[in-house]
């Protein structure tokens, strides 16, 4: 068929322009309800105020964070608003010390030093962090450890001394415990066998 009315192709166009957008928009809808914090795979922040394991899940052939009962982060539950601000203090200080040069998260980042999209869930943090830093909790070992990184050299790639205050160094914890929430498909590989014998 050949047509040499320019009102064909223009119309032509126009629809097709116009059914790609329905469907730009209806995954657009799709994908923010599954990303969005509070959505299908990003629990909201207050499951800071929980407790965050990671399973081996066989009808979906990988390992899914599980949220548990009442955990307090740093002694307290935090309000929505609390966690809310509390997390995104948490990814303002990673950002503002430049923690993806050397770290990786969620795929992004060097691999200069461990990655941290399921750093809270490492059980280093119980086995040997806790009583290094003289801490009963993962929450205070990771804080004290963010705090002074110096004072705890366990690899031959050390931390740098980031300067953190204790409260920028909570927040960091308190991003870190809420990123290791969200659901990544299997990401990052691997990382099942550093948690094999529970978390």
């Amino acid at each position: 068929m050949f047509a040499r009315d320019p009102l064909f192709w223009r119309a032509g166009a126009i629809s097709s322009l116009i059914v790609t957008l329905a469907i730009l928009a209806m995954l657009t809808a799709d994908t923010l309800s599954v990303i969005s914090t509070g959505g299908a795979n990003v629990p909201a922040y207050t499951v800071i105020n929980q407790q965050i394991g990671y399973e081996y899940v066989t009808d979906r052939n990988e390992y899914l964070p599980t949220i548990g009962g009442q955990e307090p982060l740093f002694g307290r539950i935090y309000t929505p608003g609390q966690a809310e601000a509390l997390v995104r203090e948490g990814k303002l200080v990673l950002q503002s010390r430049a923690c993806l040069d050397c770290h990786t998260m969620f795929g992004t980042g060097a691999y200069y030093a461990p990655d941290l999209t399921k750093a809270w869930l490492d059980p280093a943090w119980e086995h040997l962090w806790m009583p290094m830093t003289g801490t009963h909790t993962r929450a205070d070992a990771m804080a004290a450890f963010l705090e002074h990184p110096q004072q705890y050299p366990t690899w031959t790639r050390e931390m740098p001394d980031l300067h953190l205050t204790p409260a920028e160094a909570r927040a960091v914890v308190a991003y870190l415990k809420w990123v290791s929430s969200v659901k990544t498909n299997g990401f990052p590989y691997g990382f099942k066998t550093a948690t094999a014998g529970g978390t």
